[in-house]
C-alpha cells in the first residue's frame, strides 16, 4: 500500500449520501432483478457527483475494478443487514435482486468466498492498475486448467460446437437463461448449470 491507513477511504466516504435507502427503492422498483451495469448507470444518474458518474470509469482497468468492488462490497454489507429482517438480496454481475427469503432457508453463508472476498475492503486499497491488468492478461489466456469433459458437457448443454464464436455463445447464453430463468416457470438447479457451463465456454474461448 502506497497509502497510510489514515489517508485512505473508506466505503462509507466513496458511496454517495443516500445510497442505501435509494438503492432499496430501485430493487423494489425491479423485483426481477437489474443487471450491474445498468445499476451502475442509474446510480451515474442519481449521483453525478459520485465516483459512478466519473467519465470514462467503465473503460479504464482500474476505475472500473473500484466502482465494481464499491459497489458489491455495499451489496453484502446490506445483505448481511437485510438477512436480518428475513430479506435475501442475491447479488450477481447479471442480476441484483431484493427478495423474501423462503421459510426454512438458512441467511447469510458466511463461509461464502465471494462475500468474503467483497467484504475485505483491502482487497479496494492494495489492488493497483497492474494488479488488475494481470487479472485480465490472465483471464484472456485461459489461466487455469480446463478439464476436457467439464468442456464437452457445457458445449453439451449450449447445443453448440467448439469453434462456435463470442457471439454466439452470447446470444445461446441470453436464450437459454431467459427459457429457464424461475421468474419464468424455469427451474432454478437448471440456471445454476447454465451459469456454470457459461463460465467453462468463457475460460475457454480465452484459451482458445
Amino acid at each position: 500500500m502506497t497509502e497510510s491507513s489514515s489517508d485512505a477511504p473508506s466505503a462509507d466516504q466513496l458511496l454517495p449520501q443516500g445510497f442505501e435507502p435509494w438503492l432499496l427503492d430501485l430493487l423494489r422498483e425491479h423485483p426481477k432483478g437489474i443487471d450491474e451495469y445498468r445499476l451502475i448507470r442509474a446510480l451515474a444518474e442519481q449521483f453525478p457527483e459520485s465516483l459512478f458518474a466519473l467519465p470514462g470509469a467503465l473503460r479504464e482497468p482500474l476505475q472500473l475494478f473500484q466502482l465494481h468492488f464499491l459497489l458489491f462490497h455495499a451489496l453484502y454489507r446490506l445483505s448481511d443487514r437485510l438477512s436480518a429482517e428475513g430479506f435475501e438480496l442475491r447479488v450477481h454481475a447479471l442480476g441484483i435482486r431484493l427478495q423474501l427469503r423462503a421459510a426454512g432457508e438458512e441467511g447469510v453463508a458466511l463461509t461464502d468466498p465471494l462475500r468474503a472476498y467483497y467484504l475485505d475492503w483491502d482487497q479496494w486499497l492494495q489492488t493497483r492498475d497492474e494488479d488488475v491488468r494481470r487479472l485480465l492478461d490472465d483471464f484472456m489466456r485461459g489461466a487455469g486448467s480446463l478439464d476436457a469433459d467439464e468442456l464437452q458437457q457445457a458445449l453439451g448443454l449450449f447445443d453448440l460446437p467448439a469453434q462456435a464464436s463470442g457471439a454466439q455463445l452470447r446470444q445461446r447464453y441470453r436464450q437459454l437463461v431467459s427459457r429457464h430463468h424461475p421468474d419464468r416457470g424455469g427451474d432454478t438447479a437448471m440456471l445454476q448449470r447454465i451459469n456454470q457451463a457459461w463460465e467453462v465456454l468463457q475460460r475457454h474461448a480465452g484459451r482458445a
